[in-house]
Formats: structure tokens, sequence, C-alpha cells
């Protein structure tokens, strides 16, 4: 992280990611406040009711923690507990409601609160899913319940990415753009096959199929990040670096891209 940190803005903490346990998200949350850094903190409607929810809201912001992405979760049967049982008591634009009321001084039953929050909340959305159509509703209804900012899923076709933005400009809302670099044709094939909304098209799987080594799929992939940041940049306000335990890229995409 302290490596990272004079390349980025923020550090994105993921809430227990396709069902994977992992430490709490406001508490790494906190502890990178506590560094000196800026952290989003991720929370999905899977694990709590509405009223643990909002406690942790709560308890996030008298930790100093301002930023939250609102998602609704992965289901409990595609991580390591897939005995677990899944709450669902809100959904993410529920959830937003529920960070708006805060911002506002009350709780999501309407009671008064004896002071107020100030989140700078966001939302996340896919512009690579088919159809595109009722996805954007669903986007235009986050900004109605407070989305300040956008997270895109991985984009790998910035031409798709585009038409995406010249549907929604109007909103005049900050759309952060998802990269994950490819590890492997392997994996881009994964994502092609099982991930909604993701298509990498055959010519960049094409150019990882030709790295052989791991250092030359680290090369190959650092140059295809880089190159779809810079073909996105200028339609989008910023970029969602997801490097998957290859951390160490991030220097080198950002310095290729020109940022």
């Amino acid at each position: 992280m302290r490596k990272l940190a004079p390349y980025v803005h923020a550090f994105n903490v993921t809430d227990l990611q396709s069902s994977v346990l992992r430490m709490s998200s406001w508490a790494l949350c906190a502890l990178i406040k506590r560094e000196g850094y800026e952290p989003v903190l991720q929370m999905t409607c899977r694990d709590r009711n509405r009223l643990a929810l909002q406690a942790d809201l709560l308890g996030a912001w008298a930790l100093g923690i301002e930023n939250v992405l609102a998602l609704t979760g992965d289901y409990p049967t595609l991580g390591d507990h897939p005995g677990a049982r899944p709450v669902f008591d809100l959904d993410s634009v529920q959830l937003l409601a529920a960070i708006q009321a805060l911002n506002e001084g009350k709780d999501l039953a309407g009671n008064e609160l004896a002071g107020s929050t100030d989140f700078f909340a966001g939302a996340v959305v896919n512009p690579g899913v088919e159809p595109l159509g009722p996805h954007i509703l669903k986007m235009r209804l986050k900004v109605q319940m407070g989305a300040k900012f956008f997270q895109t899923q991985a984009v790998y076709d910035p031409d798709a990415f585009l038409r995406f933005v010249r549907e929604v400009e109007d909103l005049k809302v900050p759309i952060l753009v998802g990269i994950i670099p490819l590890k492997s044709a392997r994996m881009a094939r994964f994502m092609n096959e099982n991930i909604a909304g993701i298509h990498v098209p055959e010519g960049v799987i094409a150019e990882m199929e030709r790295a052989k080594t791991k250092e030359e799929r680290k090369e190959v992939s650092t140059e295809i990040c880089a190159r779809i940041i810079r073909k996105v940049k200028p339609y989008c306000q910023g970029i969602h670096l997801m490097p998957m335990g290859w951390e160490d890229l991030v220097p080198g995409i950002l310095e290729l891209a020109g940022i």
C-alpha cells in the first residue's frame, strides 16, 4: 500500500469479494486512514440487515471514513462458506437511500438522529452488459438515490464503453473505468464465458496467448491495460485498477498510459 500511495488517489476496500472470508472492510479502511491515505469503503447487502448496515455506516463515519461504494453483493454459494445464509434485506439502491437518509440526519425508518453524516456515496455499473437499457435505468435510479460516482465492471472494449458513455452523459456523474490486468489467455476466456458484461476481444486474447512466460505475460498485460486507459481517458473521470495480486504492475501501467 505504501509503495502504491504515490500513484493513486484512494484505495478501494472490498467487502468479502466473491463471498470469500476476509478482514472486515470498515476495519481495513480505518487502518488505511490511520496511515494517512484515502479509502473507499465497499459495503454489500449480502450479510447484514438494514439495522446492521446502518450501524456499520455510523461506525465508519465515526472512524473518519467518508467514501462508500454501495453494492448488493455476491451470493454466498460462490465463496468459501457456501453454507452461509444470505440476508439481502436491502439491495444496492436501497442501501444508497439509507446512506442518503443518514446524510440528512435520519435513519431508514425516518427517526431523527443526533447528528448527520456526509458520506460521498458511489455505486457500480456494467457498461458491457446486454441488454444495456435496463442497466442504464437502474443507474439513473441510483443517481436519484444519491450516487455521486460510479465504478464500472472491467472494460476491455473501449468502443463499447464509448457507446455506453453517450447514453448516460446527461447524468453528469463521474465514472471510474474498471481495469483488471489479464494474467493469461485462459483468464480472458474464463471471464468471457462466466462474467456477464465482460467481453475480452479475440485480438487481446491472442496477444496474451503469444506471451509464454510470466514476465512476458506481465509485460503484455501492462501494455494492454495502458492502451485501454489511453483510449477511455477522454471519456471518463478516473480509473479503477484491480490488479488481483499483480500490484507491482500499477506504476508501469499508469506511466505507460500517461497518467
